[in-house]
């Protein structure tokens, strides 16, 4: 396996910058890797155009970015009614992934309580906003931690799509577990699914293994099951965009094959994700909303089309894995093992831990 030098300088995906008079900074993803360029967002539209485009993408990521973007609303127009349109206007952006909601809600909740002059709330939307960020952050170091006690020494982990810092503004999930255990010494390296039709994989997770100094080989998404029967696999990590409540999990189109494969060759499968991703009001996996795609996604790589003219095509954005193939989803209260129905109302229901 290849590992790209180890690079020191920081990234950070997602920020609150105080230029040209306060705005959200994102570290655009749509020119990873080829050009590490931050951008200034300055308007609510500008923001929910970066979500909807995926200059900013996965689902925590998703959350803190429009939980700056209301702050941003609620700092140009310190009217609630306005700042309400502003959260639904961000909310329309990415239908799937429930820590977008979830933010936009609680930074909602904390105006309706706000007392005070115009100001009071700009001040409370971005201190909220900022607690948001901080929590996941921290939210990633336990999960990094406990994730990382799955894994055997020696092992090869295979994962998919990006679940690194890129996709929480913090550590990450799987690939934050990933990070954590080759520190540790106990992991050989990772096989990359390309994950296409967008290439995260390729493009995202490749970069920021290579900035972490893990060894990784890309594979093609359908290497993966034959990768497996051949034992070049001991355990396979991903995140997730939406937990329902009985564990049926939303993520990166690509996912549900994998866990089948998994499942069949006796790997475990494990899922990596905060509980603002688990959504109780979702009972299961067929009440989750599967984001569709433009076409030009699967049909296009890098602006060129590769398909025949006339060409038609679906473009799911995520698939659901039903909840008997997960072996466990690591959250920051711990690992939670089957049955996940009643995992899940423990961990939601567990006091948080300092």
């Amino acid at each position: 396996m290849s590992a790209e030098p180890s690079v020191s300088a920081p990234y950070e995906p997602v920020a609150w910058t105080a230029a040209g008079g306060g705005g959200v900074r994102l570290l655009d993803q749509t020119l990873l890797p080829a050009e590490e360029r931050y951008i200034d967002l300055h308007s609510v539209e500008a923001v929910a155009e970066a979500i909807s485009t995926m200059r900013v993408r996965g689902a925590p990521a998703i959350g803190i970015t429009a939980a700056y973007g209301l702050a941003l609303a609620a700092r140009l127009t310190p009217d609630l009614d306005a700042v309400r349109a502003a959260a639904a206007t961000l909310g329309a952006t990415r239908p799937t992934a429930v820590n977008l909601r979830w933010a936009l809600d609680r930074v909602l909740r904390r105006l309706a309580a706000v007392e005070g002059g115009p100001d009071a709330l700009g001040d409370a939307a971005l201190d909220e906003a900022r607690r948001i960020h901080e929590q996941q952050r921290a939210a990633d170091a336990a999960m990094a931690r406990h994730g990382a006690e799955l894994i055997a020494p020696g092992a090869t982990a295979l994962t998919h799509c990006n679940t690194g810092p890129l996709a929480t503004g913090g550590g990450g999930t799987a690939l934050g577990v990933l990070i954590e255990a080759h520190r540790a010494g106990t992991l050989a390296g990772v096989l990359v699914d390309e994950t296409r039709p967008r290439l995260q994989g390729m493009r995202l997770t490749s970069w920021e293994l290579g900035r972490h100094g893990v060894p990784y080989e890309v594979i093609a998404d359908g290497a993966a099951a034959s990768l497996m029967a051949a034992g070049e696999v001991q355990a396979a990590f991903t995140g997730a965009d939406r937990i329902a409540a009985n564990g049926d999990t939303a993520n990166k189109l690509g996912t549900f094959p994998l866990a089948i494969a998994a499942r069949h060759h006796d790997i475990p499968f494990y899922v990596v994700a905060p509980l603002s991703t688990i959504d109780p009001a979702t009972p299961d996996g067929a009440s989750i909303p599967i984001e569709e795609r433009s076409a030009d996604e699967v049909l296009l790589i890098g602006g060129s089309r590769l398909a025949p003219d006339g060409a038609e095509a679906r473009n799911p954005a995520f698939d659901v894995t039903p909840a008997e193939l997960i072996t466990a989803i690591v959250t920051e209260r711990g690992v939670l093992r089957p049955p996940l129905a009643e995992a899940i109302i423990g961990a939601l229901r567990a006091p948080a831990t300092p």
